[in-house]
C-alpha cells in the first residue's frame, strides 16, 4: 500500500506543480504560451491513448512487473524532463512520461483490489484517496516554494528520491501478481482504433477551450472520434480475445458506477474557476488563494479512509448516496458567492464539497472493482480511472463555457471579450450560475445511486429468496 500511495502522490503533485510552472517555462524558453502548453497537452494525450491497453495488458501479464515498468518509465522520464535542453525536447520527454503514468493509474486500483480481501477493500480504497487528496493539496504550495528557490528543474526532478523508494517498496513488500488467465492475446486492431479514438476526443476538449466547438478542426475530431468509436465497437463485436468485453457493459450496476464517477469527475473539473473570484472579486495573493483551494482537498484525504471503512461495513452504496447528497449541497452553497463573502464564509461553503467527495470516491471505487471477477481488474482499473479522466477533460470546457456564457451575459459584451477584465458583480454572477448547473449534475449523480441501490437491493432479496425456496 505504501509504494502504490507514494506512486499516486507522485502522480498527482507531478501535475499540479507542472501546471504551475507554466509561465517560467515560457519565460525560460522564450516561446509562447501556445507552444509551452504542449508540456500539459503530450502528457494528457499519451496518457489518455494508452490507458487502456495499459490495463489490458494487466489482466494478460504480470500486474507488478508492468506497473514497476511504468513507475520506471515516468521516474527516469521525469529526470530527462529536468535535462531537457529545450523546450521540444522537454515535450517529448514529457510524452514518455506520460506513457508511463498510463501504466501506473491504469493498474493502481487492479493492485490495491487483488492484493486486500474483500472485507477490507473500502479501507484500502479510501487510503488511496487520501493520497490523491494529499498530492492535490501539496502541490501548489511545494511547487511555488521549488520554483522560488531552486529552480524548475526540480519541478521534475523531485520524482527521483520518491519514485525510486516507491519502486523498492512495491519490489519488495508486494507478492507476485501474475495473469489469472493465461495464453491470451491483445487486440492490437481495437487498441489501436481505442488510441486514435480516445487521443482525438481528449484533443478536441482541449482545443475546444481555446478556439471555441465551432471550429472546424474541433468539430471534425469529435466527429472522427464519434466514428472510430462505432467502428471499435463493430471491431470488438468479432474479437475472440477483445481490447473490452463489451459484455461487461450488460451490467448496469458496473456502467451506473462508472457513470456516477464520471458526473463527480465534471463537477470537481469547475473548481478552476474559483480562483478568478478570490483574485479578480475579493483581490486576494496567490497565496491566500493557494491556502483556501486547500481546504477541499485536506478534508477529502482525512474522510475517505473513514468512508471506506463505513462502506467495508454497511456497503458502498449508502456511504456513497450520502456523499452525493452532501456534495449538492455544497455547490448551492457555492453559488450563494457574492461580493462581501468573508473568508471564513469561503472555506464554510467548501467544506460539504470536500466532506461530500471523501465519501463518495473511495466507495464507489470499491464498488466498481467489487462489480467484475478477478481476471478483469486490470481493464476494469483502466476503465474507472479513465471514466475520471473524460469526466475532468470534458467538465474543465464545459464549466469554462457556462462561466464565460454566464459573465458575458451578466456584462453585456459579445463572446470572444475578455472576461478578467469584467465586473467584479458580472465575475459573481458567473460562479453563481455555473455551481448551480453543477448541482444538476450532482443531482443527476444521485438519481444513478439510488437506480443502483434499488438494484442492487433487489438482487440481494433475489438471492436470499433462492436459498430459503430450496430449504422449504
Amino acid at each position: 500500500m505504501a509504494g502504490v500511495g507514494m506512486v499516486t502522490i507522485m502522480g498527482t503533485i507531478d501535475a499540479t506543480i507542472v501546471n504551475i510552472s507554466l509561465h517560467t517555462l515560457e519565460t525560460h524558453f522564450s516561446t509562447s504560451f501556445a507552444t509551452v502548453q504542449w508540456i500539459v497537452l503530450a502528457y494528457v494525450l499519451v496518457l489518455t491513448s494508452f490507458l487502456l491497453g495499459a490495463a489490458r495488458l494487466g489482466d494478460m501479464l504480470n500486474k507488478k512487473r508492468l506497473y514497476l515498468g511504468g513507475l520506471l518509465v515516468f521516474t527516469l522520464s521525469s529526470v530527462l524532463c529536468a535535462l531537457a535542453p529545450s523546450i521540444y525536447w522537454l515535450i517529448g520527454f514529457r510524452a514518455l512520461q506520460g506513457l508511463g503514468a498510463a501504466f501506473t493509474q491504469a493498474l493502481g486500483f487492479a493492485i490495491i483490489t487483488q492484493v486486500f480481501p474483500a472485507q477490507e477493500r473500502g479501507k484500502a480504497m479510501g487510503l488511496l484517496a487520501s493520497m490523491i487528496a494529499i498530492g492535490v493539496a501539496s502541490g501548489p504550495p511545494l511547487g511555488g516554494l521549488i520554483i522560488s528557490t531552486v529552480g524548475w528543474h526540480w519541478v521534475f526532478m523531485v520524482n527521483l528520491p520518491i519514485g525510486l523508494v516507491a519502486f523498492w517498496f512495491i519490489w519488495r513488500f508486494v507478492g507476485d501478481l501474475p495473469a489469472f488467465q493465461k495464453n491470451q492475446r491483445f487486440d492490437w486492431a481495437g487498441g489501436l482504433i481505442l488510441f486514435v479514438t480516445l487521443g482525438g476526443y481528449a484533443l478536441a476538449m482541449t482545443l475546444g477551450q481555446e478556439r471555441g466547438f465551432s471550429h472546424p478542426l474541433v468539430l471534425g475530431l469529435l466527429i472522427a472520434a464519434s466514428i472510430l468509436l462505432v467502428v471499435f465497437i463493430l471491431v470488438e463485436n468479432r474479437m475472440k480475445q477483445p481490447m473490452i468485453e463489451l459484455s461487461m457493459f450488460r451490467n448496469l450496476l458496473f456502467n451506473l458506477n462508472l457513470l456516477m464517477a464520471f458526473l463527480v469527475a465534471v463537477l470537481m473539473a469547475g473548481f478552476f474557476i474559483l480562483p478568478y473570484y478570490l483574485e479578480l472579486v475579493k483581490l486576494e495573493s496567490t497565496l491566500v488563494v493557494g491556502l483556501l483551494m486547500m481546504v477541499d482537498p485536506i478534508l477529502m484525504g482525512l474522510i475517505a479512509p473513514i468512508a471506506g471503512s463505513l462502506s467495508d461495513r454497511f456497503g458502498p452504496r449508502i456511504i456513497s448516496i450520502v456523499g452525493l447528497i452532501i456534495i449538492t449541497v455544497g455547490s448551492l452553497t457555492l453559488g450563494l458567492l457574492d461580493m462581501d463573502t468573508s473568508r471564513l464564509g469561503f472555506v464554510i461553503r467548501m467544506i460539504p464539497i470536500g466532506i461530500g467527495i471523501g465519501f463518495f470516491m473511495s466507495p464507489n471505487n470499491s464498488a466498481v472493482m467489487g462489480a467484475v471477477p478477478k481476471e478483469k481488474l486490470g481493464i476494469t482499473s483502466g476503465l474507472l480511472t479513465l471514466a475520471r479522466m473524460l469526466g475532468q477533460t470534458t467538465g474543465l470546457p464545459l464549466m469554462g463555457v457556462l462561466f464565460t456564457g454566464h459573465v458575458l451575459r451578466a456584462s453585456g459584451w459579445v463572446a470572444g471579450s475578455d472576461i478578467s477584465l469584467a465586473q467584479p458583480q458580472a465575475l459573481v454572477a458567473g460562479i453563481k450560475g455555473t455551481f448551480h448547473t453543477a448541482a444538476f449534475f450532482v443531482g443527476a449523480s444521485i438519481v444513478v445511486a439510488l437506480i443502483a441501490f434499488a438494484i442492487d437491493r433487489r438482487r440481494n432479496s433475489a438471492t436470499q429468496v433462492v436459498p430459503q425456496a430450496a430449504n422449504d
